[in-house]
């Protein structure tokens, strides 16, 4: 409004024109005011006689193209374009408009560009319809909230009812609601960083066979001919597929079919045999079985972590505040911040594992496109050995944070055993925030850089996503 002199409405007609995005009115600026304006459907007031008349002569007599009646001036409206019908007629047009949905209301006038006033909308609505013009204030609300690439609906389940609203330019971020549900805000699924994510909506997709997968891994056996899983469904360990190929349970390798119930005609795999040589493995079982390590490493480390949040942190929190609550200790043995602050970077550092494998799934198995360009394969192993080294050395610290906090019953230690606990807390907790740094460097800058696809992942936050602020109306 301050910039470019205009009413309030005409502002709002302006930024929902613009999708709220400033940067676009900035860049339309330089090609002139008016036109700018013009190309929005805003009509400025400049020498409206009727509007002037309307406020000091409410007894003037004038003709409503509506509805053909001759109308005092005190009961007709005249918009910013200079067109002037009765209330009645707006009151019914406001109403059609704002029953087929309609954010922004043009004058009723043939071929007239100009949006009516939102606060000449309520007032008439509110005289007759006012639940009608509750339903408008919705309205605008929702252009502001689904228009704007910066504010998004919070996606708990059952709703929160929030809106999050965030900085410009910041869609690859990860906000906690005032709810407690922390969430990306480019995809609204859960956090899920360092994982992309057109990744964790595979993942999503690929989880839902996991259960089955397990199943077959330890129910069946594959085929050595067709590799498709067979179930034994006898007592006999020579088993057929139904392509017609015999294998022994026992071992899963093709055999002929003459057999007794003890043994099968020239084969025996009482010994155990190191592979030589040869594709011998059945691919399909292979990948099962990958599925199935990253899997469970992405599940163990989720489990952690919840159990850490609802168990671990009450006890926590209840040593640092016996801690500072006894009187008798030094001042400096009383602080139990450092507990809280340490469990923190637990249960960051346990999702940023828990998702980091996730990531690795599809990144070292051939999932996504890579760039094909001299170097590449060197240059993903390189960063594959980089990202593996990293994810190890994190799981190494994690698991000894976790340890020491889980056995810091502080409260009933001395002071001097206080001191080298606080230490060591302290030390862990920076050390897991270093190297969760740098994983998200490392995939950032050396891993997604040779995908074909764009992908980008949402900062690091050592204390995890930020704390969002409720929009409110």
């Amino acid at each position: 409004m301050n910039l470019l002199n205009v009413k309030q409405h005409q502002a709002r007609a302006l930024l929902i024109h613009h999708r709220w995005r400033m940067d676009s009115i900035y860049d339309c600026l330089d090609k002139g005011r008016e036109r700018m304006l013009r190309d929005a459907g805003i009509v400025l007031q400049e020498n409206n006689i009727l509007a002037a008349a309307g406020s000091t002569e409410p007894w003037r007599i004038v003709h409503c193209n509506v509805c053909f009646e001759d109308i005092a001036m005190g009961v007709v409206l005249t918009t910013d374009c200079g067109h002037c019908f009765c209330n009645d007629c707006w009151t019914q047009h406001f109403y059609a408009a704002v029953e087929s949905g309609k954010k922004q209301i043009r004058c009723m006038a043939v071929k007239c560009p100009a949006f009516c006033d939102e606060d000449h909308v309520r007032r008439l609505l509110g005289q007759k319809y006012p639940e009608m013009a509750k339903r408008f204030n919705r309205f605008l609300l929702e252009s502001y909230l689904e228009d704007n690439d910066s504010v998004k609906w919070c996606p708990s389940a059952p709703n929160c009812g929030r809106a999050i609203r965030v900085g410009a330019g910041e869609r690859y971020c990860e906000v906690e609601c005032p709810c407690g549900l922390s969430f990306c805000f480019n995809c609204m699924a859960r956090a899920h960083s360092p994982c992309p994510c057109t990744v964790w909506e595979k993942w999503n997709a690929k989880c839902s066979e996991g259960e089955n997968i397990k199943w077959i891994l330890a129910n069946t056996k594959s085929c050595p001919k067709c590799f498709k899983p067979i179930e034994k469904n006898g007592g006999c360990n020579l088993v057929r597929c139904n392509c017609g190929q015999s294998m022994c349970w026992l071992c899963g390798g093709g055999t002929g079919f003459e057999h007794t119930w003890t043994s099968i005609a020239g084969h025996s795999c009482n010994r155990y045999k190191e592979e030589t040589g040869g594709k011998t493995a059945d691919t399909s079982r292979v990948q099962m079985q990958r599925y199935k390590h990253y899997y469970d490493r992405f599940k163990i480390h989720g489990d952690s972590c919840n159990v850490e949040r609802q168990k671990l942190a009450p006890t926590l929190q209840e040593r640092a505040r016996l801690l500072e609550s006894d009187l008798t200790r030094p001042l400096a043995t009383r602080d139990g911040d450092w507990l809280l602050r340490g469990h923190r970077r637990l249960l960051v550092s346990r999702q940023v594992l828990s998702h980091s494998y996730v990531f690795a799934y599809y990144m070292f198995g051939g999932d996504l496109r890579m760039q094909q360009r001299r170097g590449r394969a060197a240059s993903l192993t390189v960063a594959k050995n980089l990202f593996e080294d990293q994810q190890e050395q994190l799981e190494q610290h994690v698991e000894r944070l976790s340890e020491l906090l889980a056995g810091a019953d502080v409260a009933a230690m001395a002071e001097a055993e206080i001191v080298p606990v606080k230490q060591k807390a302290v030390t862990l907790a920076k050390t897991v925030e270093r190297l969760c740094g740098e994983m998200y460097k490392c995939i950032q800058d050396e891993l997604l850089t040779l995908l074909v696809d764009p992908m980008t992942i949402a900062a690091y936050r050592p204390d995890g996503p930020d704390k969002a602020e409720e929009l409110v109306a």
